[in-house]
């Protein structure tokens, strides 16, 4: 089948998945089944990874796809396409090029003026003393003057014009850079196409062309994302609107327009196939079972080729190597060629199709260099000589030389053997099930490859080079705040879809789009921890009633349509409540003042008690109620004989799953203060400490 035979759907991408790190792009493509049933489907970026590519059909009854492939098409790029951003990068490459030589020539020019000096004549010793033409040296400085101004300003002016073709370079290729990818190259347009093979049912073959929906699913390397929010709430209100965006950057190769958009936490490149158990027997052992569709190599493979190796070297003509993506150009060298170089050793893995673990071969089965093509064959090697040398062709390869550095020489170190082979029957990848994939190698192949079936994986370095572009994405510097999903999801997995279609284009930077509307509770709180600062600081109390997690990420907060902050918001599992700090409040102003009273207890006085006496008031300025947390904290011993009796109406904070985590002996107040009102807190605790145990002197307030 070539690119002419087949019939071309065109597609268009209809959603996307973006994952952690990756994507998986689904586009639709429909028309008209072939009798065939071969079909070309276009629009595939380039860099896709072709071993994630699947194929289906949808809502036609009778029509399968039995065979999907990725194949790629290259072809000169016309005059007229669109490569304005290149062409004006190369013209100012070349405009900053020439105004960097004159400002240069100039800076010459003027070293050479400076360089002009009055020389006198040589004088003989009879010569009488003669006076210094003072009227000529004045006129040559006042020439080196004049001369050295007009220059001065016209390098001025030179070094003005080269700032500017600077600047305008660097935009030029910061919008280069900035640019799509999913433009074509500068001079060769790379096409990936699908290449499916469907099948058709009598029934619809019968009644002429059927009409198919087909579904490609591809994943790309080079999206990232990583989750924002937007917060509005009234003050007073007890519920608040919590947006849910995402930053996503792509560089895929395509621009994503009008896609439906789902943003995932999980780990594209994770594996997710199932191990392999095998059955326990109790008994004999018994071998293996061989692989569906194993076929032994015929016998007598490698004599098959010996006439071929016999007849020496091929002709002395070499073709240039392609550059192009999909195909090349190619030429014949004329003049004298040199050998071509000995083939690169076999490599172990993957085998060839139906071939048996095979050891590295010796050096009696490596091609042996002769003659021209026709001429007579060499000799053949002998036992223990070199690879690739010729008979008495050591005196000519290694001049001066001794002998002995001829394997199996005296003073040298015998070779390594061979690993023995491995036992039991060989046991093929599913790259070398792949029937369809399979190439027969030829004869120029080396001995342990000749006339086997090898999975055809060439190198493609154009496509190399796009997904390593592609991935460069995954280094982009993060927005303020922002956390990466898999570090804030942890162990579980969630996906958020976007309610409307969006456009991203490839680029590499941030586009902010926006997923959806979060349900939350919401309740303003104030609190305060007057024994470190006394200052009371504004909260958002965030409840996440829903049946996904909230991950972390920069919140941007709005009270009474006005911008506050950008505030950290944290992972909010479902169920669970988190703070927002919002800032220090002005309107409520806090007091703490203690007071401790050391004395001494007991039959015998032998035991030390500390009572600390704790006040906080209160006030509250603004025009509204308020509800103020106050932290204290109670001191925690782990001696026995060291007790601590808390004397205050303070509580505990809950501890547990989906609350915030205290220190210990922290304790709290919760104060419901009306619109200017006011109020006083006291508490305290005493800490008996034995005698043997007190400490004499020292800060006993903290």
């Amino acid at each position: 089948m070539t690119a002419g035979t087949a019939q071309r759907w065109g597609s268009t991408l209809d959603s996307v998945v973006v994952y952690a790190q990756g994507a998986v792009c689904r586009r639709l493509a429909r028309g008209s089944v072939p009798p065939d049933g071969r079909v070309r489907v276009t629009g595939l970026p380039r860099s896709l990874d072709p071993g994630s590519l699947r194929a289906r059909v949808l809502g036609a009854a009778g029509v399968r796809v039995t065979e999907v492939r990725v194949e790629i098409e290259a072809e000169p790029q016309g005059t007229g396409a669109p490569d304005a951003l290149r062409r004006e990068a190369e013209r100012l490459r070349e405009e900053y090029a020439a105004a960097r030589g004159r400002r240069d020539r100039q800076q010459v020019l003027i070293q050479e003026v400076q360089g002009l000096r009055p020389v006198p004549p040589a004088r003989k010793r009879e010569d009488p003393h003669r006076r210094t033409a003072v009227d000529a040296w004045l006129e040559l400085a006042d020439f080196v003057d004049g001369r050295l101004t007009t220059l001065h300003a016209r390098l001025v002016e030179l070094e003005e014009a080269l700032v500017r073709v600077e600047h305008d370079l660097g935009v030029a290729e910061d919008r280069l850079a900035r640019a799509s990818t999913d433009a074509p190259s500068a001079h060769v347009t790379a096409t990936v196409c699908a290449v499916l093979t469907l099948d058709v049912s009598g029934t619809l073959t019968d009644a002429g062309d059927a009409e198919a929906e087909v579904e490609l699913e591809y994943g790309v390397p080079g999206a990232v994302w990583v989750p924002a929010y937007r917060l509005t709430h009234r003050q007073g209100d007890g519920t608040g609107r919590l947006v849910l965006r995402a930053s996503v950057a792509q560089r895929t190769g395509e621009d994503w327009t009008g896609v439906r958009i789902a943003l995932a936490t999980a780990d594209l490149r994770r594996r997710t196939d199932l191990s392999k158990l095998r059955s326990l027997r109790i008994g004999r052992r018994q071998p293996a079972p061989a692989p569906s569709g194993w076929r032994e190599p015929p016998a007598g493979l490698a004599d098959l080729f010996a006439g071929y190796a016999a007849a020496g070297p091929r002709p002395a003509t070499t073709a240039m190597p392609g550059a192009g993506a999909a195909g090349a150009v190619s030429g014949a060298v004329s003049g004298p060629v040199p050998p071509p170089p000995p083939p690169p050793p076999a490599p172990q893995a993957p085998r060839g199709y139906g071939a048996p673990p095979v050891s590295p071969p010796p050096a009696a089965a490596l091609p042996v260099p002769g003659g021209a093509y026709g001429g007579p064959s060499p000799a053949p090697a002998r036992p223990g000589a070199r690879p690739g040398a010729q008979p008495g062709g050591d005196a000519r390869s290694f001049a001066g030389a001794p002998a002995a550095m001829a394997p199996g020489a005296p003073g040298q170190a015998p070779p390594p053997p061979s690993p023995p082979p491995a036992a039991g029957p060989p046991q093929p990848s599913g790259a070398e099930l792949d029937y369809a994939a399979l190439v027969l190698c030829g004869p120029d192949e080396q001995a342990g490859r000749r006339g086997r079936l090898f999975p055809d994986s060439p190198f493609d370095p154009v496509a190399a080079e796009y997904r390593r572009r592609a991935e460069a994405v995954a280094a982009l510097p993060l927005p303020g705040h922002a956390v990466r999903p898999r570090e804030s999801a942890g162990s579980f997995d969630h996906r958020f879809d976007a309610a409307a279609r969006a456009d991203i284009p490839s680029d590499g930077t941030w586009h902010t789009i926006t997923v959806g509307e979060i349900p939350v509770g919401l309740r303003t709180e104030y609190l305060c921890v007057p024994s470190v600062e006394q200052t009371v600081y504004a909260t958002l109390v965030l409840a996440n009633a829903t049946d996904q997690a909230l991950l972390a990420g920069p919140v941007e907060v709005t009270v009474d349509d006005d911008f506050l902050l950008t505030a950290a918001l944290p992972t909010l599992a479902p169920g669970g409540v988190r703070r927002v700090g919002l800032g220090p409040a002005e309107g409520i102003r806090v007091t703490r003042r203690t007071h401790l009273q050391e004395s001494a207890s007991g039959l015998r006085n032998h035991t030390t008690v500390l009572d600390h006496r704790v006040h906080v008031e209160l006030a509250n300025r603004l025009a509204r109620p308020v509800t103020v947390e106050v932290h204290e904290r109670v001191p925690v011993t782990s001696e026995p004989d060291v007790r601590v009796e808390e004397r205050a109406d303070w509580t505990a904070p809950e501890a547990g799953a989906g609350h915030e985590h205290h220190a210990p002996g922290t304790r709290v107040w919760r104060v419901d203060l009306p619109a200017g009102g006011t109020a006083a807190l006291d508490g305290g605790y005493e800490i008996r400490i034995p005698a043997g145990k007190a400490l004499v002197g020292g800060n006993r307030r903290s």
